[in-house]
């Protein structure tokens, strides 16, 4: 791997990755096009041209689920069913209710919570399975309240959906699964189809087609964000096991030949042994070929003088996942400004989080946690807010609201308020 001196770099050169994406837009734009306007008929097309296959029917039987679930082996059904207890546990924690102001002259405000009635969750399937990406979309959206829960998830060339992600959506309380993927299911979810719901939200991961699809119908929907390949920054001082960081870093680099592996240290020699390390595991893995391009073209490891330069460096990156591998991890967190999640101390791997832990995988990638979140229950509810003045009171501000509303222009705005105080006489 790269090594970079922090105080020599140029702070562009620290970047996580610059992607030079495939301009896909119009690619997209033509499939949503044709989603809306033919419906199935489009879905079933796409599925034979990009999924190759030859589907019947668009919708998941009750069959297929049934059988899905008695496939699992008993370890897989365990794993599952802990990690679905413990996300469930976390999010549950998340539910917020609202509040009621009341002041003695009798006037009230407010705000209250409401699910939001139809969400569609996206879950990258065909030659993949992650059922952890259905429990991590499905489990808030429960815990919310949504009273329509579909999911879309592109089925194999033999027109099936991988056992463990029907599984995880049968425990997860998921009803209602297509068989589609692409771009062409964010299109059936954002404007419905003969056999699609038309959802008001959409939420998951996926790749540049079902990035951009989202991008577009966003305004006919609402999405959670639009999320790149993954990203691990570990921050390890001298004392870390260069055999865990290593591990580490190339737990993120086998999903994919874009995603981004760094490491910060204050120890050029630990630097040196993660890699050498990092070397010896690749040829190892039975991804070795993905996780290699994604280490050679992404991946770096930054020396820093002491170890709250590193953490201002990965604030400058706002990783996905932070790894905070060190022995007091907590002293060093209130530096933590931009990051998806953080993994504290040399014992919790991000792999800990993408499945089991309980706090949410699906996160803001490529710098985008500056000014975004995880997943949480909060994406899947709205606010309301609620006013009431009594007659006296409103007398009270009358005038004021008349100054305001003749200072920006708008005179009927004045009026509403001053009818109400003057008899009923507009002037």
């Amino acid at each position: 791997m790269k090594i970079l001196k922090y105080s020599e770099t140029e702070k562009s050169k620290l970047l996580l990755r610059e992607l030079d994406e495939a301009n896909v837009s119009d690619a997209v734009r033509a499939i949503i096009a044709d989603v809306s306007r033919n419906g199935d008929d489009a879905l079933f097309a796409y599925s034979k041209k990009f999924d190759r296959a030859e589907l019947t029917a668009l919708e998941v039987t009750q069959e297929e689920f049934d059988a899905a679930f008695a496939s699992l082996s008993p370890e897989l059904r365990a794993a599952m069913e802990l990690a679905a207890k413990n996300i469930r546990a976390f999010h549950s924690a998340q539910k917020r209710d609202g509040f009621k102001i009341e002041k003695p002259d009798g006037t009230y405000m407010g705000q209250f919570v409401t699910p939001i009635e139809k969400v569609g969750l996206y879950v990258p399937g065909g030659t993949a399975s992650y059922p952890s990406s259905v429990f991590m979309n499905a489990i808030p959206a429960q815990i919310a309240g949504c009273s329509e829960i579909v999911m879309v998830s592109p089925p194999t060339s033999g027109g099936t959906i991988a056992a463990p992600i029907l599984a995880a959506a049968k425990m997860a309380g998921v009803t209602r699964v297509f068989k589609i993927g692409g771009a062409q299911a964010i299109a059936a979810l954002a404007y419905g189809t003969q056999s699609v719901p038309k959802v008001d939200k959409i939420v998951g991961p996926g790749n540049a087609y079902v990035a951009e699809a989202k991008r577009q119908v966003f305004g006919r929907v609402n999405i959670d964000m639009i999320a790149g390949p993954s990203e691990i920054l570990v921050v390890a001082d001298s004392t870390c096991n260069p055999v865990y960081v290593a591990a580490d870093l190339l737990s993120q680099a086998e999903h994919d030949a874009l995603a981004s592996a760094v490491l910060v240290t204050d120890s050029m020699e630990l630097a040196q042994k993660v890699s050498e390390e990092v070397e010896r595991q690749l040829r190892l893995l039975p991804r070795e070929a993905i996780a290699r391009k994604s280490i050679e073209n992404y991946g770096k490891i930054i020396v820093t003088d002491d170890l709250i330069a590193a953490i201002e460096a990965a604030n400058e990156l706002a990783p996905e996942h932070l790894e905070l591998c060190m022995d007091e991890p907590e002293k060093f967190l209130p530096y933590v400004r931009n990051a998806g999640s953080v993994f504290m101390g040399k014992y919790c791997p991000e792999s800990l989080g993408d499945y089991l832990a309980g706090p949410n995988h699906t996160l803001p990638t490529s710098g985008t946690a500056r000014f975004s979140s995880p997943l949480s229950v909060d994406d899947f509810i709205k606010k309301t807010q609620f006013t009431y003045y009594t007659q006296d009171a409103l007398a009270k501000v009358a005038r004021e609201i008349g100054v305001f509303a003749r200072a920006e222009g708008l005179e009927a705005h004045a009026r509403a308020a001053l009818v109400r105080v003057d008899e009923g006489e507009i002037r």
